[in-house]
């Protein structure tokens, strides 16, 4: 039986499931009035997690959705992750001792590294590792700004100071239905030497089950958009082809 976990993303923005193209706020398709619902909906199907957006807390740099992602924490029997606008101790503290299992710090392990390994320092596994790339380099700030700081060479310096999963993110290929970076993918996992979620370009099944086979390289798990808003595939047909359930 596969290990590899298949994560069915909900992007929120003004409360609302959204997809962004590339991360663009401005080609913003809008696939549901309620975070709650849709995250029944992939429980239903068998979600074991879901790996939820704060789109407008990203790009405000505070928690704006995070009443949506506690009722969906608290009331669903599935794992939650939460990425987005977590930049304070309290923030992350807040979600972990509310029922959230997983908090993604991206864009403050580029602008408040100190922070951020504090934060692996006190919560350990619970933490993970947002890199979204474009051509190599880091992204932040809900993707608005690109550092100069290559993806390999910041997720080598977090493993080191205690990181154990990452999820990387080929901002080229988000939304885009164009099959994800493998190769970059792999290539992260490879470097630090720990669990990566692939994330961005899903489009078949065919798709999860190149990524699956890389389990023994580091890739532990899919993020999955798009795909399954415009009905690609059902999550529950995507968990019977990789998972065998």
């Amino acid at each position: 039986m596969s290990s590899f976990t298949l994560y069915p993303a909900i992007d929120m923005r003004n409360g609302k499931c959204v997809r962004l193209v590339q991360g663009d706020y401005n080609q913003e398709t809008i696939y549901g009035d309620s975070p709650f619902d849709m995250a029944s909906l992939f429980a239903k199907e068998g979600a074991e997690w879901i790996h939820l957006v704060d789109l407008d807390g990203a790009k405000e740099g505070k928690k704006v959705n995070d009443r949506h992602v506690l009722e969906i924490a608290q009331k669903l029997d599935l794992k939650v992750e939460i990425g987005g606008g977590i930049r304070s101790e309290a923030d992350v503290y807040d979600y972990l001792s509310k029922g959230v299992d997983r908090v993604i710090l991206g864009s403050s392990a580029v602008s408040n590294p100190p922070f951020v390994k504090q934060m692996l320092k006190e919560y350990g596994h619970q933490i993970a590792i947002g890199l979204d790339a474009r051509n190599g380099l880091v992204s932040t700030e809900g993707w608005l700004e690109t550092s100069s700081v290559k993806a390999t060479e910041l997720g080598k310096e977090l493993a080191n100071e205690g990181a154990e999963v990452f999820i990387f993110t080929d901002i080229a290929t988000d939304g885009m239905l164009s099959g994800p970076n493998i190769d970059s993918t792999v290539e992260l996992a490879k470097e630090t030497g720990k669990t990566v979620i692939a994330s961005g370009g899903v489009s078949s099944v065919q798709d999860l089950e190149a990524l699956s086979r890389c389990q023994a390289d580091g890739v532990s798990g899919a993020i999955i958009g798009k795909a399954l808003y415009t009905k690609q595939f059902t999550l529950a047909e995507a968990l019977e082809r990789v998972k065998g359930k």
